[in-house]
């Protein structure tokens, strides 16, 4: 399905961008195989993951690159999207998919823990989009997808950082797809689950908690992929501005904000009959403070 596609990863030297790597590859891509090598809290530096991950494509008779610069500024980002112009002279596709965890309940989070994780994942993917637009504009096509959370379009604890820039990738996304619709440039995000380095951070200290990460443990990293590679593809063309979900072999696509329900005063409201009146009309229809596992409850399929 991607013959002839140059495709940028990023954090693709593990977990599920590196089985967005080797599935683009295999179907015929060629991919920039970009990863920093950091630990999950995003501290150090390390080539030999982006590397192998090449090594394993190439072994399979694939194209691929290793880059090491980060998303998570602005001049690096660029030099990412030339290391694909420069070996293949073209891109095609951005799947933003590098990211880091700095997990602390809201009230003990640090300025340093909230700046980082914001700066890889939400600006990192606006750097790295950003970057690529001029190429696909004027080419009349291109393909973006960007990593979202359920941490973020439903809740979860202890990841006020990390939902709040998954969530923004989400607008983000909504955002390109309506920019760069008359250029033929789609533009869609897809929420995980799968068992990979990042989720294996999660505390695991209640039996409710240890119980989650047993059916984490389950869904496999390359179960995401099909739907990468057909996001990637030209068969998606008419696709752009949702939001996909994958867990095991389920298929999701998520709801987005709309209005849900209004109440009418024709004199206007006043703070006392908003609470008679507009509140007792509303409260139905409020959303209990889930979290995403309150809402995919069931065992993966």
């Amino acid at each position: 399905m991607l013959n002839d596609k140059v495709v940028v990863v990023t954090g693709a030297g593990g977990g599920i961008g590196r089985d967005f790597a080797l599935a683009m590859a295999a179907h015929g891509a060629k991919v920039v195989v970009n990863d920093i090598g950091a630990s999950v809290s995003g501290e150090g530096k390390d080539a030999g993951p982006a590397q192998k991950v090449v090594d394993e494509i190439k072994a399979r008779g694939g194209a691929a690159v290793a880059n090491t610069d980060s998303v998570a500024e602005w001049e690096s980002a660029n030099r990412i999207v030339r290391c694909a112009i420069d070996n293949y002279r073209k891109i095609d596709v951005v799947v933003n998919n590098a990211g880091i965890l700095r997990d602390r309940f809201f009230f003990n989070m640090s300025v340093e823990e909230w700046r980082a994780v914001i700066d890889v994942h939400l600006n990192g993917t606006f750097y790295v989009s950003r970057a690529a637009a001029p190429v696909f504009k004027s080419q009349g096509s291109g393909r973006y997808i960007h990593m979202t959370s359920t941490s973020g379009l439903i809740g979860n604890f202890g990841q006020a950082n990390y939902a709040a820039a998954k969530l923004g990738i989400a607008a983000l996304s909504k955002s390109i797809a309506l920019d760069m619709a008359r250029y033929g440039v789609t533009s869609n995000c897809i929420a995980p689950f799968a068992w990979s380095r990042m989720i294996g951070t999660i505390p695991a200290e209640t039996p409710d908690q240890q119980a989650r990460l047993e059916k984490l443990k389950r869904m496999q990293t390359a179960k995401i992929a099909p739907l990468a590679v057909y996001l990637a593809s030209d068969a998606s063309q008419d696709v752009t501005g949702q939001i996909f979900a994958v867990r095991a072999n389920e298929l999701f696509l998520m709801s987005q904000n709309r209005p849900l329900r209004s109440v009418h005063r024709s004199e206007g409201w006043t703070p006392g009959a908003i609470a008679e009146q507009a509140m007792p009309a509303l409260r139905a229809h409020f959303y209990a403070l889930d979290r995403s596992q309150d809402v995919f409850s069931w065992d993966p399929v």
